[in-house]
């Protein structure tokens, strides 16, 4: 389900489908919701029709009330009533900005209604998408269905040289509890229903312009959509209410890249400005000329170790210095990590820069929950603007 327009298929090599059993291996979950009693906070919501029904001519509005909790289980449901120039509401769910992952297991276990008209998916996007656009960076489709096809898909979208796709499917009983999944390595995305691979994806060494998948973070989608280019635009109104049940998504990691973490959500902000005009939608903006405005992320699971650190930004228009440094969770003191940053001086055009800050060993093997900060310190007259992605903390 890309974001702007759905198409016929086409499979381009070099790729291979087949059925064959997951191969054993051992995962470690580095995030997930499990809806037990409220939606997490790291989903935020789509609202609208988006440009010309997102892109795919989708015939519903989304809102944030179509997405409820029901059971300890998300529900989105898709509605036949008239809201914002649509007939039909429904809701979509995604961490974009909240949290991205690069490489692992996603995971979802999903009942879908299956009606004439209906469009549930579970699928990822480059974070960069605000910066390059669709299908420069990239889409997963780890599960589609439409209609009442007892049929799932699994497929890939980016660019080269023009649109490039991939898609497989296979068969299972949609309106059941199925487990959605899929494995992404630097060799292959794989795809599996209830632990059983269907399909496979070969992005090594970048075959076939593939380095999207190599190079990006990728977020998390959840929605249903009611018609679009693809299931038609006849909708079974009878149907309607209907429900898409999500009983939990989960992330996993092998050890090796779940040493490698991005944090690109800010849980906790100070005196941050969102200026119109420098702000992607994407970024964190710090005012350079206010010396201590700042924004603070709380990082989860750290392991014992030292990390080399580097900080993600825009390059243009950014220029001021800053500072990072590092807090355990409970406490207010706080050590800094390498030294004051000029970004200006290394502002050499482009859209973003990733800055080597330097290593940074957590204080603790114990304590796992630590607090690492992004301050704003030149303090000059002028005012300029410092637009912050991320923050990665690689394991040595």
């Amino acid at each position: 389900m890309n974001p702007l327009n759905r198409r016929v298929v086409a499979i381009l090599a070099p790729v291979l489908s087949l059925t064959a059993a997951a191969q054993a291996q051992t995962w470690q979950e580095v995030w997930g919701d499990e809806f037990n009693g409220s939606i997490g906070p790291d989903w935020v919501y789509d609202i609208g029709r988006g440009s010309s029904g997102w892109g795919n001519n989708e015939l519903e509005y989304y809102r944030q009330e179509n997405a409820t909790i029901e059971n300890n289980a998300l529900v989105i449901t898709a509605k036949k009533e008239a809201f914002g120039g649509a007939n039909y509401t429904s809701a979509r769910l995604k961490t974009q900005g909240k949290k991205s992952w690069h490489y692992g297991k996603m995971v979802a276990r999903i009942q879908m209604p299956a009606f004439q008209g209906s469009w549930p998916g579970f699928w990822m996007l480059g974070d960069n998408i605000g910066a390059v656009g669709w299908p420069q960076c990239g889409e997963i489709d780890i599960m589609e269905q439409i209609n009442t096809i007892g049929t799932v898909y699994g497929s890939t979208h980016w660019y080269s040289g023009g649109q490039a796709d991939f898609s497989g499917n296979t068969g299972a009983s949609v309106t059941a509890f199925h487990e959605y999944s899929v494995q992404w390595d630097n060799q292959y995305i794989k795809w599996f229903v209830d632990g059983i691979q269907y399909n496979q994806f070969f992005i090594g060494n970048n075959s076939g312009n593939t380095n999207a998948f190599n190079d990006n973070y990728f977020f998390l989608l959840l929605n249903m959509a009611v018609g679009g280019n693809w299931p038609g635009n006849t909708i079974n109104d009878g149907a309607l209410p209907a429900k898409m049940i999500v009983d939990y998504v989960r992330v996993y990691q092998s050890v090796g890249e779940a040493e490698s973490m991005r944090i690109s959500a800010a849980s906790d902000t100070v005196d941050v400005v969102s200026e119109s005009g420098y702000s992607n939608g994407e970024a964190n903006i710090l005012r350079s000329n206010a010396a201590g405005d700042s924004i603070t992320y709380v990082v989860p699971n750290v392991a014992a170790g030292t990390y080399s650190v580097s900080v993600g930004m825009k390059k243009n228009p950014s220029r001021g210095q800053f500072q990072l440094s590092a807090s355990r969770a409970d406490q207010s003191t706080w050590t800094n990590i390498g030294g004051v940053i000029d970004e200006y001086s290394s502002n050499t055009g482009g859209d973003y820069v990733q800055v080597n800050v330097g290593t940074w060993t957590p204080s603790s093997t114990n304590d796992k929950l630590f607090k690492l900060a992004v301050t704003a310190k030149n303090g000059s007259a002028d005012q300029y603007w410092l637009s912050i992605d991320y923050i990665r903390l690689t394991k040595q």
